[in-house]
């Protein structure tokens, strides 16, 4: 179920991304592309304390042989 919340999460910020992109292609004047750069730094900040959170309380492992 956490993974699934930070696949969701990502797929958000990129999602903003997009939309800030149409938004900057449009020449947006009612600051929209900020608003949606705004949410793709907070869902990309949410995902990195989610995941470090996961890490510390055990819920989810790393793999200890990376290569």
């Amino acid at each position: 179920m956490l993974k699934v919340i930070i696949v969701v999460f990502l797929f958000i910020s990129i999602f903003s991304l997009f939309r800030a992109l149409m938004a900057m292609s449009r020449d947006d004047k009612n600051q929209q592309m900020t608003r949606n750069l705004g949410r793709r730094v907070m869902f990309s900040a949410l995902t990195l304390v989610l995941i470090v959170l996961a890490l510390s309380m055990g819920w989810i492992e790393p793999n200890p042989r990376p290569y």
